[in-house]
């Protein structure tokens, strides 16, 4: 079922509502402004690997990821019902989180013809309550998500080139080597996830091996 959230983002891009849903070589585009195709993708960007692939052999095609700095829940007793309680989420997202989405999609990024839009947004998100039943000896939850809202574009970040990328983690393009301990550093993040962000960096081209060490690889930028 589609969000608000991605209806109010889908909009925003069209020139008009002629310009939404449009059907385009079998498939549907969320919105088309002048020569340029829009997709809006809240999921998991190995979903569009393929539609993807086939839009860029014709079309400039922009992917638009939104992502949560801030999200304000609020339960519904029921669906359009009334409001039992607004709390803001502890959770917040990060414009380097994109690359959770990238690590299923260096075999598209980048390309000449894409553009990947990353969107800081505020959000609501509506719950209301559902069954709680066992799932392999866990409890599901005792809510679902009914809707997600648009409260405020914080904040818009493209990517057209790898080296693009680089700009997220303040990459020093000067130095001879560095490894993820120093990524991970630089960006407060477990060394895990600067694991992550090296390995799309060098399968996407930004970077290269330039040699190792016991504290781990070194990488350069390309």
């Amino acid at each position: 079922m589609e969000t608000t959230l991605h209806r109010q983002l889908k909009n925003s891009y069209a020139a008009s509502d002629a310009d939404t849903e449009v059907r385009l070589g079998g498939f549907r585009i969320d919105a088309v402004r002048k020569d340029e195709l829009v997709e809006i993708q809240y999921a998991s960007f190995s979903a569009l690997s393929g539609k993807a692939k086939r839009l860029l052999a014709r079309h400039q095609l922009r992917i638009v990821k939104p992502i949560a700095n801030r999200t304000r829940l609020t339960r519904l007793a029921e669906p359009g019902g009334e409001v039992l309680s607004r709390r803001l989420s502890p959770k917040r997202g990060s414009v380097i989180d994109v690359f959770d989405d990238l690590i299923y999609f260096t075999r598209v990024f980048p390309h000449p013809n894409l553009t990947i839009e990353v969107v800081m947004v505020d959000v609501e998100q509506i719950r209301v309550p559902a069954k709680k039943t066992r799932c392999r000896g866990r409890w599901k939850k005792d809510y679902y998500v009914d809707d997600v809202r648009l409260e405020s574009i914080i904040s818009r970040h493209e990517f057209s080139v790898a080296a693009d990328l680089l700009e997220l983690i303040d990459w020093p393009v000067a130095s001879t080597g560095i490894n993820t301990e120093a990524i991970a550093a630089a960006i407060g993040r477990p060394r895990q996830v600067a694991q992550k962000i090296a390995y799309v960096l060098k399968r996407v081209g930004a970077i290269h091996v330039a040699g190792r060490k016991r504290s781990g690889i070194l990488y350069s930028a390309a």
